[in-house]
């Protein structure tokens, strides 16, 4: 088992940290033929050091469970779907929510490492020339310029070079999956778990392509090459779904703008998706000290400025966010674990329900695929899978048939009848679950 064998089964979602542990110098990070960052290995690369920090590794010695416990200081709860907490809230913050995608949590909590001298340094994503990608961030001043939602693919490749260079702590934020490549850093290097103290996690309902991204600036009106994409342009007077996407064209600087609800639902049909993600069984990123996502539920979903759970895992997290409470910075509830959950149930019924099947269609079609963890693996009916199985063949053919058109019109002529397809197989599991729903109440069955 390689990285190799990750690479060609469409394992991996770029997180890049295996590069810094080919000592040889070998692999780096580079776009594949997908939209997709992925290292670059040769036969000199260390490719069984290298697998050994992957999230989807083939062995998986150490999952997330393991890891959490090992890892995460002092938390007082655990739950088998979220995963250890000490805390659990829905809010935002009363500074940094307009300036956000959400309810600015995030920001809060990097602002508050940096000026309470958690952390001397920040790695995260940030605009460089008009794109996004990892850098290094250490000022409070300027901390709104990092409060931006960015659904493009970015790498930690860097990450533990540059922190090699400087003295001084680092706090991280990421997805569940490049969380995971540091804790495994972390766990073969003790030192690391000092140098990087604190973990943002942020709450992901997929990794995406960047032809995303070219898909979304032509469905706005960039005919030419364009900068500085807006994937979450909040309305106040609205609610939280109801945001638009907005790029500016190069060549005459105008801003090209489109409502994403036109577009359709972006999410729950996979399209642009890593097909790794379809073998991801952590929704609420359970590695991270805290891990922040959207409040995907009333009242919260009502709010066009938008509102974040958030789920405090380490005692540090906790405290900070009960201080930001006490001194009125945060306008937060306290959530109970089933609202947790039902702020993100479509991802957990994907990521958990729909795990079994997947995995079942990679053993037939002879592909590789991560071992997880058993109790997400569990029979769902027919119906239930002839849906995952129409959201495989949508998340692939959005991704080959935007590589072969890369034009907006053909693409939406030629994939129509695939989303068509899977929106009738998802009618159909809609009401096969309303009719469920009523037999059970006609015969006083509760659950």
């Amino acid at each position: 088992m390689t990285i190799e064998k990750i690479v060609n089964n469409n394992l991996c979602t770029g997180c890049g940290v295996c590069v810094s542990e080919d000592k040889i110098g070998n692999s780096s990070m580079r776009w594949n033929e997908d939209g997709f960052l992925i290292p670059t290995v040769t036969s000199n690369s260390d490719l069984a050091k290298m697998e050994k920090v992957c999230p989807f590794s083939l062995k998986n010695e150490y999952n997330e469970d393991y890891l959490a416990k090992k890892f995460i200081d002092n938390y007082q709860y655990i739950d088998d779907d979220i995963g250890v907490y000490t805390s659990l809230h829905a809010g935002y913050s009363l500074e940094y929510r307009n300036s956000s995608s959400s309810g600015g949590v995030a920001t809060y909590v990097f602002e508050k490492l940096l000026s309470s001298n958690y952390v001397e340094h920040l790695f995260i994503v940030k605009e460089i020339n008009g794109r996004y990608g990892y850098q290094l961030f250490s000022s409070v001043d300027k901390i709104k310029e990092i409060s931006k939602t960015r659904y493009y693919p970015v790498t930690l490749e860097s990450l533990f070079s540059e922190i090699e260079k400087i003295e001084g702590r680092v706090a991280v934020s990421g997805v569940a999956c490049f969380i995971k490549a540091i804790r495994l850093k972390q766990n073969i290097y003790p030192e690391l778990i000092d140098k990087i103290p604190f973990l943002i996690g942020i709450i992901c309902g997929g990794l995406k392509s960047k032809f995303y991204t070219d898909f979304l600036a032509q469905s706005a009106g960039c005919s030419s090459e364009y900068d500085s994409p807006e994937y979450r342009v909040k309305n106040a007077k609205s609610y939280a779904s109801d945001y638009q996407f907005s790029c500016k064209e190069k060549g005459n600087n105008r801003i090209h703008v489109v409502e994403m609800q036109r577009l359709g639902d972006m999410w729950g049909t996979g399209l642009f998706k890593s097909n790794a993600c379809d073998f991801c069984d952590d929704v609420t990123t359970e590695l991270a000290d805290i891990s922040l996502g959207d409040a995907w539920i009333k009242p919260y979903n009502q709010e066009g400025l938008g509102n974040s759970i958030v789920i405090a895992r380490s005692q540090l997290a906790a405290d900070i966010i009960s201080q930001g409470i006490n001194s009125g910075d945060l306008k937060f509830d306290v959530l109970d674990v089933d609202r947790i959950k039902a702020s993100q149930q479509g991802s957990f019924n994907h990521r958990h329900k729909g795990l079994l099947y997947r995995i079942n269609n990679a053993k037939k079609n002879n592909r590789e695929f991560p071992k997880r963890r058993k109790r997400f693996l569990v029979k769902q009916n027919m119906i239930f899978n002839l849906v995952q199985k129409e959201r495989l063949i949508t998340r692939e053919k959005s991704i080959s048939v935007w590589r072969e058109t890369k034009d907006i019109t053909s693409f939406n002529e030629r994939f129509k009848p695939y989303i068509m397809s899977l929106y009738q197989k998802t009618t159909i599991n809609h009401k096969y679950l309303r009719i469920k729903e009523k037999l059970k109440k006609a015969i006083g069955i509760n659950k």
